[in-house]
């Protein structure tokens, strides 16, 4: 799913590109895209984009006559910025939006079409749709803390809550916690205040430096390669891979279809945190450190 840098400079390519703009054409091919009915997509078109935002994840223009195109990408959804006349024609191809100077193009990769939009008429539809994180780059420490313990979650849990923080995903919550040095798995309402100012610091610090590289990496054109996954990462999708900091293997935490990377030197002390799937096998030998860990993995290959 698009996070926080992504969405930025989603939000950036898009400006240079339809602010000011008038929607001239618009082709929905997905029965399952749009979500709302009043006002109906087919309204938004002679109107002007006035304006981008956010909310949380959600991508929104702002046109004249008071409505708001508001996107969801969800997890396997795209924008592409293609020339003018193009129209959806591939299975992954959701819709287009037609200005005098190209078309943008929603994608959605996958089967399960996850991706939505709603047309909204006025602030207060618009507000109806927000979760209502807390903008950290807008908030002083005090309100960060007292939304971080407002629940006993796990910061795993907490950090990428859309009703908790805003913007924050699975990918951007592992590195912030292994540039916080926090354990993901460590409760809300148990963290020192010390590693709360730690973490306040490292959220901020690791958005605005992703955000920085995909800008650079993107420059005057349009982001085309937007993913979770990236080489430079310290441990998200690095499973089994050397910690840029301390050499020692990314480590994992699989439940269901979610998984959270971490390193247990940096993190825990050198203690490996229970894998569901794995912890429901070796059961009472579940290893309680790396050097445990690897005398299993040489036992099982013995």
């Amino acid at each position: 799913m698009p996070e926080y840098p992504d969405i930025t400079i989603y939000i950036e390519a898009l400006d240079r590109r339809v602010r000011g703009e008038v929607i001239e054409r618009v082709i929905v091919k997905s029965p399952f895209l749009v979500r709302t009915f009043d006002p109906s997509i087919d309204d938004v078109v002679g109107s002007r984009v006035l304006s981008l935002e956010t909310i949380g994840k959600r991508i929104v223009l702002g046109l004249e006559d008071d409505l708001f195109l508001v996107f969801h990408l969800m997890i396997a959804g795209r924008f592409r910025w293609r020339p003018r006349g193009k129209i959806p024609k591939g299975k992954i191809e959701l819709a287009t939006f037609e200005i005098a100077t190209g078309t943008l193009l929603l994608t959605e990769a996958g089967t399960k079409k996850r991706a939505s939009l709603h047309v909204v008429a006025g602030r207060e539809a618009l507000r109806d749709l927000d979760p209502g994180g807390l903008d950290l780059f807008a908030c002083q420490y005090e309100e960060f803390r007292e939304r971080l313990t407002l629940r006993n979650h796990t910061l795993r849990r907490a950090l990428p809550d859309p009703h908790l923080f805003s913007g924050i995903g699975n990918a951007d919550s592992d590195e912030i916690l292994h540039r916080a040095r926090l354990s993901p798995v460590l409760l809300t309402q148990k963290l020192a205040n010390e590693q709360i100012k730690t973490l306040f610091a490292a959220i901020r610090s690791t958005l605005s430096e992703w955000t920085s590289r995909l800008r650079a990496e993107v420059g005057e054109g349009f982001p085309e390669k937007v993913t979770a996954f990236r080489p430079e990462m310290a441990v998200h999708g690095r499973y089994g891979k050397a910690c840029p900091d301390c050499g020692a293997a990314v480590q994992r935490i699989v439940f269901a279809s979610n998984e959270t990377n971490y390193c247990a030197v940096c993190q825990n002390g050198g203690k490996l945190l229970a894998d569901r799937a794995l912890s429901r096998l070796l059961k009472k030998d579940w290893p309680r450190s790396l050097e445990e860990l690897e005398e299993h993995r040489r036992e099982l290959g013995s």
